[in-house]
């Protein structure tokens, strides 16, 4: 299997001639934010079997990203996303893609590989508006090797049990501004959440890609430096996990051990 880190939370897990892409965000600005790092992924990026929807937060459920994938492309998002984001069914009847709206313990197979869904501590709602009725998930990928993307998440304790055995973690490890709340991971958390739950490789992501006008000179250590401090907690932490801390655009292909 392999693994492509495109920036932000947007990764391509290739496994079992599957190919998953998730969060899907391909644009050089989004309101406050600029891409400040990488360049933008090519158009061979959006090429997917199944895409993967962690929450509807803009920088997650994307809709002009949305609309790059291909006619018959299956998009898995959260139980309640179509009625919560009005555009969403708008761009998947204009692009014939197949949306499957799931719950946590939900699961879609897509040929060899079966995807779950599992709970992520955030607030999945579409901000600013909206009940908090649509849940934000994380997914579990299961082919040759077990991926599991946790979409953003805080640290919950049923964390482990919920996602279960997993050789490969894509865990975001910052955000977009200097402060994140309790409901993300940042680099300590991130190694916290490796600890428990014992991946043979860990994959960071959700850091060092988009930033707010102004703050890169502001707070550069904030946007630089999660990835480098989540491979030094991880060390010191978990030694036996294998951190993967890939540049914008970069693939590994993860030893998987079971």
């Amino acid at each position: 299997m392999e693994v492509t880190w495109w920036g932000h939370a947007t990764v391509t897990v290739e496994d079992s001639g599957v190919r998953v892409l998730t969060d899907p965000l391909f644009v050089r600005r989004l309101a406050h934010l600029r891409r400040r790092r990488g360049a933008l992924p090519p158009a061979a990026a959006a090429r997917a079997d199944v895409v993967l929807v962690s929450h509807l937060h803009a920088d997650h459920l994307h809709l002009a990203s949305l609309a790059r994938l291909a006619p018959g492309t299956r998009l898995v998002v959260p139980s309640g996303a179509t009625a919560a984001v009005p555009g969403l069914r708008r761009v998947a009847a204009a692009r014939g893609l197949r949306v499957i709206e799931v719950r946590p313990g939900g699961s879609v197979a897509v040929g060899p590989v079966s995807v779950r869904a599992v709970h992520a501590a955030h607030d999945g709602r579409r901000l600013p508006f909206g009940p908090h009725r649509v849940p934000a998930l994380g997914y579990v990928v299961h082919g040759a090797a077990r991926t599991y993307f946790a979409g953003d998440t805080g640290l919950f304790p049923q964390m482990a049990d919920e996602v279960g055995p997993c050789e490969v973690a894509l865990l975001p490890v910052g955000g977009w501004g200097p402060f994140l709340g309790h409901s993300h991971l940042d680099a300590r958390r991130a190694a916290e959440a490796a600890v428990r739950l014992a991946p043979c490789s860990v994959v960071p992501v959700h850091y060092g890609t988009y930033w707010p006008i102004g703050l890169d000179a502001v707070r550069p250590h904030e946007f630089h430096a999660p990835g480098e401090e989540f491979e030094r907690q991880v060390a010191l932490l978990a030694p036996e996990v294998t951190v993967h801390r890939l540049g914008h655009g970069e693939s590994v292909r993860p030893v998987v051990v079971r």
